[in-house]
Formats: C-alpha cells, sequence, structure tokens
C-alpha cells in the first residue's frame, strides 16, 4: 500500500501533463485553423474590398458648364454599377499631377491643360472588363463626355489574382485541415499509448469495448471544448493587436458573426477530430495482443 500510495502522485502529475500538453497542442492547431477561417469567411469581403477600389474616371468636355458636369455626376450617381464619384476639377488635377511631378509644368507650359473629370468608384460586381466595356459605351453617348479611361490591363490582373489567390487559400485550407487532423490524432494517440495498459486490463476483466471506449471519448471532446475557447481566446487576443497596430477597414475582419461562426466550426472540430482520434486510438490498443504493447 505504501508503495502505491507513493506511486500515486507521480502517476496524477503525469496524467495531468499528459492533459496539459494535449490540451496545450490542440489549441496551437485549432489557432492555425482560426486564422485560416478568418480568411475564408472574410475572403469574400477582401475580394469585394479589392474590387470596389477599382474605378474610372469620365473626362469632360472643354466647354461643359456646371449643369453639365452636375447632371452627368448624376447620372453616374444614380447609376447601378457606380459605388461613389468624385469631383475633379482643373485645379485638383493640376495639383495631383505636380506633385506627381516634382515640378511646376503650368509655368512651363503657360496654361493648364488637363481637363475637368469624374472619378468613379465601381460596385463589386461591375469590376470587371467585359462590364467596363459597356458602361464606356453607353458614357460615350453624352455629349458632355469626352472620353472614359480606366487601366484595362489592371482590372485584368486583379481579377486574375483574385481568382487565383481563391483557389490557392482553399488549397491551402484543405491541406491544412488535414496537417491538422494529423497533427491532433498523433497527439491523441500519444496520450493514449501511455494507458495502454489499462485499456488492456480492462479488457481482460472482461469491460466491453463501448465501456472502455465511452471514457476516453468523453475525456477528449472536453479537452477539444477547452482547446476551442483556448484557440478563440488567444486569436481574439491576436487580432485585437493587429487592429490596435494597424487602423485600417481591411483588418477589420473580426466581427460578432465571425467569431460565432468561427467558435461554432472551431468546437465542432476540436471536439469530433478528438472523439475520432480517440477511439480509433483505443480501438487499435484493444485490437493489439498484450505481448505486442511492449514493443
Amino acid at each position: 500500500m505504501a508503495g502505491a500510495s507513493k506511486s500515486n502522485p507521480y502517476t496524477s502529475r503525469r496524467l495531468r501533463n499528459s492533459y496539459v500538453s494535449t490540451v496545450v497542442s490542440m489549441s496551437l492547431v485549432l489557432l492555425l485553423l482560426g486564422v485560416m477561417g478568418v480568411l475564408l469567411l472574410n475572403a469574400n469581403r477582401l475580394s469585394r474590398y479589392v474590387r470596389e477600389n477599382i474605378g474610372f474616371s469620365v473626362v469632360l468636355q472643354e466647354n461643359a458648364t456646371e449643369a453639365d458636369i452636375a447632371w452627368v455626376r448624376k447620372q453616374l450617381d444614380v447609376s447601378p454599377y457606380v459605388r461613389e464619384t468624385k469631383f475633379i476639377s482643373k485645379e485638383d488635377a493640376e495639383h495631383e499631377l505636380r506633385e506627381m511631378l516634382g515640378e511646376d509644368f503650368v509655368d512651363f507650359l503657360g496654361y493648364n491643360p488637363l481637363p475637368v473629370s469624374i472619378e468613379a468608384k465601381l460596385r463589386y460586381r461591375y469590376a470587371n472588363s467585359d462590364s467596363i466595356r459597356v458602361i464606356e459605351k453607353d458614357l460615350k453617348e453624352f455629349r458632355q463626355v469626352k472620353e472614359v479611361s480606366y487601366q484595362k490591363s489592371l482590372i485584368n490582373v486583379v481579377n486574375d489574382n483574385i481568382n487565383k489567390i481563391s483557389a490557392m487559400l482553399l488549397l491551402f485550407s484543405g491541406l491544412l485541415f488535414f496537417v491538422s487532423f494529423a497533427q491532433i490524432n498523433n497527439t491523441i494517440r500519444l496520450s493514449i499509448y501511455s494507458r495502454r495498459f489499462l485499456i488492456n486490463t480492462m479488457k481482460l476483466v472482461g469491460a466491453t469495448r463501448a465501456f472502455i471506449t465511452r471514457p476516453f471519448m468523453v475525456k477528449s471532446a472536453l479537452h477539444g471544448l477547452i482547446s476551442a475557447i483556448v484557440a478563440m481566446l488567444l486569436l481574439w487576443g491576436l487580432f485585437y493587436l493587429v487592429r490596435n497596430e494597424v487602423r485600417h477597414e481591411m483588418v477589420q475582419l473580426v466581427t460578432v458573426e465571425v467569431i460565432g461562426i468561427l467558435f461554432l466550426c472551431l468546437l465542432i472540430v476540436g471536439v469530433i477530430v478528438g472523439a475520432v482520434s480517440t477511439y480509433l486510438a483505443v480501438s487499435k490498443f484493444l485490437d493489439m495482443k498484450t505481448d505486442d504493447l511492449y514493443y
């Protein structure tokens, strides 16, 4: 009895260390999945943000009056494809170009050759070459419009890159999930491995497979729940720091809706993967012969 009493603290400490290492490992893996989940949940928002910063410039005729300018701008504002407009006067255009060139070109030329224009930002659904060509054709029918200027190559590059990044993000997410599953599975298998003789003893005394497996699966589900909570706290702290360091619309990704969906997903992954891995690990040792447990 004395030997047993002395061994209990050591055994309990080993079990606690095993539980802690399992929770820590699962939390870190779920944290990585959480970061990827934030990107996936906000992929459409990020894509929309990039596309809605694509625009075009409507160059007006030299003889366009203030009423003409106001009418063209109103037509753009009420159109379904424009998100916002900005009037660029000759003075504004001169100021922007002078800052870009670093010299006063008006003094050199003796006059300001830059036209009056209206800059328009597109809605994301229309931020593609086909839509802009149709928009350009419609705008050129206005007598006040001289030309419609936009960077065709840039629009194609942006849309191509967004499609490539989306495909790569999905591929990387699938790969990361597979690696995460393998990592959690290995962590749990190592934890179960240290109790393989207990599992074998229970089998030898006649305990059923379900009776042996159930406590391990319940404990793993609890570990998955704790790991999901820890991962969410770490993820929240990470994005809180990022948001404070970089105050920009693109980093305001963590909303109540995203947090709810993400926590639910991490909870499901942690609990289900933990339970499945535990079941497979326990079943493996239940199917092994006693002599094989020593190798």
